[in-house]
C-alpha cells in the first residue's frame, strides 16, 4: 500500500443484530469491492445476548477482510461501543453507522468523498425522513426538538445517527474522557468544519431497535447534564421568582391580617405552602444531585468500557 493512499475504516456497534449479520456483511462486501483492501472494518459486539457475535466471527474468517471484531465484557451502550471502535481504528478517514443499515450505506461513500477532497473535517448524515410508524415518527421529533432546545440547537432536526471525521477530529474526540457523556454532543463541540448531507432513513427490516424511550431519556439526561447548564439556571431563576413571590404573599397577608380579613386557623395556606415548598426543595435537590454524582463519577477513573476479547482479522 503506498503511502499516499487515504485508511479508511468504517466502525458497526453491533447488539441485538443477529437477523442483520447477512445483510451487514453484503454492505461491507460492496465497500470492500469499492476501497480494494484500503479499508478496515471494525464490528464492537456490545454484550450482546444474541447470536451476532459468534455468527459475525463464523462469516468473516478467512474471508480476506481487514477486519477487527472486539467484544465488550457487557452492554455498556451504542455510543460507548462507537467510541471502543473509534480507538481501534486505524484508518486516516473513519465514520460509524449501525448495523441495521436503516442508514443507506452509500452515504458513508459521500461522507469519504468529502473528507478526501479537504470540504470538512466532519460529515454528519441530515435525517430529512424516515419511513417509521406515525408514532415512532412522533416521540423521534419530539425527542430530538427538545434535545436542540435543550443541548446542542445546531444539531440537525432528526439528531445524528451517521457520521464519518478525519483523524484530528477522531484524536479530539478521543481525548475527552468523560462517563455519562453524549459522543454527538462531543462531536459539535469540539468543532471543526462540518458538513450535512440530506438522506431519508429506511425502514428497518429485521428485528426491533433497542433504543427505547428509557435509554433516550437517559441519553437526553446524560447530555443536559454534561453540556448544558439549562437546569441549575431554571432552578435558579425559579427559586428567584418563588422569593418575590412570597415576598409579597408575606405582605399582603400582614396586611390582609391587621385589617382583620384572615380566619387565624388558615389550615388550607398552611399545608399547601408547606406541600409546595418541600416538593420544590427536592426537586432542586434532585437536579444538584445530578450534577454531584456526574461530577463525583468522573474522579472515579473507572474505565469507559471493558473489553472481554479482540479478534485482529487484518489481511497481512
Amino acid at each position: 500500500m503506498g503511502d499516499n493512499v487515504t485508511r479508511r475504516s468504517i466502525v458497526f456497534p453491533i447488539y441485538r443484530n443477529q437477523a442483520n449479520i447477512p445483510s451487514l456483511l453484503r454492505a461491507v462486501a460492496d465497500f470492500q469491492s469499492r476501497y480494494l483492501g484500503d479499508i478496515e472494518f471494525v464490528f464492537v459486539v456490545d454484550g450482546s445476548p444474541d447470536e451476532s457475535g459468534p455468527l459475525l466471527v463464523k462469516e468473516l474468517k478467512g474471508s480476506g477482510y481487514d477486519y477487527k471484531i472486539i467484544f465488550h465484557s457487557r452492554n455498556f451502550g451504542s455510543f460507548t461501543a462507537i467510541r471502543t471502535g473509534l480507538e481501534h481504528a486505524s484508518g486516516d478517514q473513519v465514520a460509524a453507522m449501525a448495523a441495521d443499515l436503516q442508514e443507506p450505506p452509500e452515504l458513508i461513500v459521500e461522507f469519504f468523498s468529502r473528507l478526501e477532497k479537504d470540504e470538512a473535517d466532519v460529515v454528519f448524515g441530515q435525517r430529512t425522513g424516515r419511513s417509521d410508524p406515525p408514532l415512532t415518527k412522533f416521540l423521534s421529533s419530539a425527542f430530538w426538538t427538545a434535545y436542540r432546545r435543550l443541548v446542542v440547537p445546531s444539531i440537525p432536526s432528526g439528531g445524528v445517527d451517521i457520521f464519518a471525521c478525519n483523524r484530528q477530529v477522531l484524536e479530539a474526540i478521543l481525548s475527552i474522557e468523560e462517563p455519562n457523556s453524549s459522543l454527538v454532543v462531543q462531536l459539535f463541540w469540539v468543532g471543526f468544519r462540518r458538513e450535512f448531507v440530506p438522506y431519508r432513513r429506511r425502514e428497518r427490516e429485521h428485528g426491533t431497535s433497542a433504543w427505547g424511550m428509557a435509554r433516550r431519556f437517559r441519553y437526553m439526561m446524560d447530555s443536559i447534564f454534561s453540556f448544558s447548564d439549562f437546569p441549575i439556571m431554571l432552578t435558579l431563576w425559579v427559586g428567584f421568582a418563588g422569593c418575590v413571590l412570597s415576598l409579597l404573599f408575606a405582605v399582603v397577608t400582614v396586611i390582609a391580617r391587621l385589617l382583620g380579613n384572615i380566619d387565624p386557623a388558615g389550615y388550607t395556606t398552611l399545608v399547601l405552602l408547606i406541600t409546595g415548598f418541600g416538593s420544590a426543595s427536592l426537586l432542586v435537590q434532585g437536579i444538584l444531585g445530578c450534577y454531584l454524582w456526574r461530577a463525583v463519577e468522573n474522579t472515579k477513573s473507572r474505565p469507559l468500557r471493558i473489553i472481554s476479547r479482540v479478534i485482529d482479522g487484518t489481511a497481512k
